[in-house]
């Protein structure tokens, strides 16, 4: 009863002029920032938080929340209609999203990520409200042998990305992990497969990486194959006409209600994030839901298990950072900065000292999340206008956004040629039906599982046994198990009858 009562407290504070007008800035600062491709999630908080600074804090972070949340809507925008993710937690909502566009379903496509978007943000939010400090616990449960567990179980999920050649995906998987150990060796701290260049040294840069997979890759397409970028023909969309279905709708739902629940607690896990959480999320969704052979070919449900993942995740990455004073992810590291400049010290102590903060900025992002859903959904038939333009005029466009995209990660020309590389790779690696999920999938996952093999065996002074002797680390290894062995199981009965 005493946090409803400060929940409500809280709630009131949100609701003044000035907190509002800072969630609304912040949401549509945040919007435009995830379209536009390269820029993200940290380096548009980290760009825009001197803003804040003559602000009061409880308003100056609710701006900030705001961006970092807007910013999970509006990066399925550019993903949706350009195959360009603005953001890389919306790789996976390209793979269903543009595929709607072509088909010229681009409307149902940008509503169905808002939704997604809506229900996975409200989930987090909720969850966050109502378990936050416990929330942040869990969290820590998870150390280096937890985090292996459940990225083996991840990682075992390609085996339903690999469709009707395993051949194929498994070279895409393999090209993905030898990419991913490019750069400094987390043990030894020496360079691998780096041929002496210092822009290698930290690795292949993922954006660059992921605007040429997709945008460049486009434009290659665009002009080798003369194709018509003007889906829509003199067709006028309208937010009526991309109104969903009831059987979309239902369709939808349970897909956001379990991405918004996983998404939450992925978001929780010290280095997770939003990218790890819509990857699960999409493959999660994928195994259980009937038409899960469809995803990739422009189903909502694609979309929807993306978007509300992400979206959840930004908001459950609020627990650790306020209840512990630990931030998930670098988005959160700059929110963190952004605090002990105000004066403000996260952990345990915050929801008893600072109340009125935390409880105000909680209960904003109800508001936020609102702001986020309306502002997007109004904006879905100027969007579209996009798809009118000329392909001719349409390439130098893409061209243009995935240079400066690129370039804008680290300020130099290196990750301009990278997009370059891997936009040329990605054409022909599809000109040969090779699939580019499992690739993206384990370019992601493999450091991270790398990272936290190598810290497990420090701990346990190389003993294997360190695996087995959390509950958590257990259950998902009994998952990991099981994924790999019921396939085999099943093609073994089958042969024998």
């Amino acid at each position: 009863m005493e946090n409803a009562a400060l929940f409500l407290h809280g709630f009131s504070i949100a609701i003044s002029p000035l907190n509002i007008l800072a969630a609304f800035v912040g949401a549509c600062l945040g919007l435009i920032v995830g379209a536009m491709p390269g820029i993200g999630s940290l380096s548009g908080c980290a760009l825009l938080l001197p803003l804040t600074f003559r602000m009061n804090p409880t308003a100056a972070i609710i701006m900030l929340a705001g961006i970092y949340y807007g910013n999970m809507y509006g990066g399925a925008f550019s993903a949706i209609l350009l195959n360009i993710p603005g953001d890389s937690p919306a790789i996976m909502t390209a793979l269903d999203g543009y595929p709607m566009t072509q088909q010229g379903r681009a409307g149902k496509a940008l509503f169905a990520a808002n939704l997604a978007s809506f229900i996975g943000g409200t989930i987090g939010i909720i969850l966050l409200t109502v378990m936050g400090p416990l929330l942040a616990f869990i969290g820590l449960k998870f150390g280096p042998a937890e985090m292996v567990s459940l990225l083996l179980l991840a990682l075992s999920s390609i085996g339903w990305m690999l469709g009707e050649d395993p051949k194929g995906g498994l070279i895409s998987t393999t090209l993905g992990i030898l990419l991913a150990t490019v750069g400094m060796d987390p043990t030894t701290g020496r360079g691998r497969f780096t041929f002496d260049s210092i822009h290698l040294l930290t690795g292949i840069e993922f954006i660059p990486l992921v605007i040429g997979m997709f945008g460049f890759s486009q434009v290659i397409e665009i002009v080798i194959n003369r194709q018509d970028f003007s889906f829509l023909g003199g067709t006028k969309i309208t937010i009526k006409e991309s109104l969903l279905s009831k059987n979309e709708v239902k369709a939808i739902i349970p897909v956001a209600l379990r991405g918004g629940i996983l998404g939450t607690f992925v978001g929780i896990l010290p280095g997770a994030g939003a990218t790890i959480a819509s990857f699960i999320s999409y493959m999660f969704n994928r195994r259980v839901c009937k038409n899960g052979d469809s995803f990739g070919t422009g189903v909502v449900e694609g979309v929807a298990a993306s978007e509300a993942a992400n979206n959840a995740a930004a908001a459950g990455a609020f627990a650790p950072l306020l209840s512990l004073g630990i931030p998930g992810s670098g988005t959160t590291a700059v929110l963190l900065g952004g605090l002990l400049l105000w004066g403000l010290k996260p952990g345990p102590l915050l929801f008893v000292q600072e109340p009125d903060f935390v409880w105000s900025l909680i209960s904003s992002m109800y508001i936020g999340n609102l702001i986020c859903i309306a502002v997007a959904v109004a904006i879905i038939p100027f969007l579209v206008h996009l798809l009118r333009i000329p392909s001719g005029v349409m390439a130098p466009i893409i061209m243009t956004l995935c240079i400066v995209g690129s370039y804008s990660v680290n300020g130099n020309m290196f990750d301009v040629c990278v997009m370059l590389a891997f936009g040329t790779f990605a054409y022909f690696f599809q000109a040969f039906k090779y699939p580019l999920a499992p690739f993206l999938l384990s370019f992601v996952l493999t450091p991270r599982l790398e990272t936290s093999f190598t810290q497990a065996f420090q701990i346990s002074h190389g003993s294997i046994s360190i695996f087995f002797k959390s509950p958590i680390s257990l259950f998902f290894l009994a998952c990991f198990v099981a994924m790999v062995s019921v396939p085999l199981l099943k093609k073994y009965v089958f042969h024998r009858q």
